[in-house]
């Protein structure tokens, strides 16, 4: 999967994101048009997950 699947928009999905995991700052949910795989690699630091598991997670929100 090369892109993110985002139910809604992701000022949304990055708001329940923020209230699930704490240690998440805006800049963590920084999302700029092309780099989707910068954002998922910031998130597999910050969350101590793999590629996939932060995909999941995302889209289960």
């Amino acid at each position: 999967m090369n892109t993110l699947n985002i139910k809604g928009t992701w000022n949304e999905v990055a708001g329940r994101l923020k209230q699930e995991y704490a240690m998440l700052t805006d800049n963590d949910l920084l999302l700029v048009k092309g780099k989707e795989e910068e954002l998922l690699g910031r998130l597999q630091i910050k969350l101590g997950q793999t590629k996939a598991e932060v995909q999941k997670i995302i889209s289960e929100i």
